[in-house]
């Protein structure tokens, strides 16, 4: 460790830290604790976080950059994404909305890069679960998820000003979805 120390000769003040497992630190330290703004490096799966921590655990804006590439940058609480970030996948898809214990909750959008699909609506413990609108290239889908599945009254708007209006049923087996629609043109 090289860096400012208090009377206690515990870490406090700036510093940068080499720990016994080859990670690295540098930034801010409160009473031997990462605490303010800091940068730490993971030496094992090259992952880097820089932002904020509170007695060594990430808290509040920070950006963490994992080992595939991928990329979160939002709020973060007791070490976990928690609150409002935006999560951009290496494969190009991003979500942007809020996050509970590291995983998607609440109101956010996930854009699908492959298929050019956006997928704004609620979400709970990373499923789709509530109102959403699914918009793909030439129509969209206006209805409710349940389990990350459609169940309930829906209608597809199409570019062409037609609808397909109906509602999904799950069938006991949880295994199938029946979709009962009117076409309107």
């Amino acid at each position: 460790y090289v860096g400012d120390r208090n009377e206690k000769r515990e870490r406090h003040g700036w510093g940068k830290a080499v720990l016994p497992n080859g990670d690295r630190y540098e930034g801010n330290y409160v009473e031997g604790k990462r605490h303010g703004f800091g940068v730490y490096r993971f030496l094992k799966n090259r992952a880097q976080y820089s932002g904020n921590y509170i007695y060594n655990y990430r808290q509040g804006f920070g950006t963490m950059i994992y080992p595939d590439g991928s990329k979160y940058e939002g709020n973060w609480t007791d070490g976990h994404r928690n609150g409002y970030g935006k999560y951009c996948y290496i494969n190009g898809d991003i979500y942007d909305g809020e996050w509970r214990k590291d995983k998607r909750n609440g109101m956010g959008v996930y854009y699908h890069a492959e298929t050019a699909t956006q997928h704004a609506g609620w979400w709970k413990k990373g499923k789709r679960e509530g109102p959403a609108e699914v918009t793909f290239l030439n129509h969209r889908f206006i209805g409710s998820y349940k389990k990350n599945r459609p169940l309930g009254p829906g209608k597809f708007e199409f570019a062409n000003n037609s609808e397909a209006t109906g509602a999904y049923v799950m069938k006991a087996t949880d295994v199938s979805i029946v979709i009962k629609t009117s076409l309107e043109l």
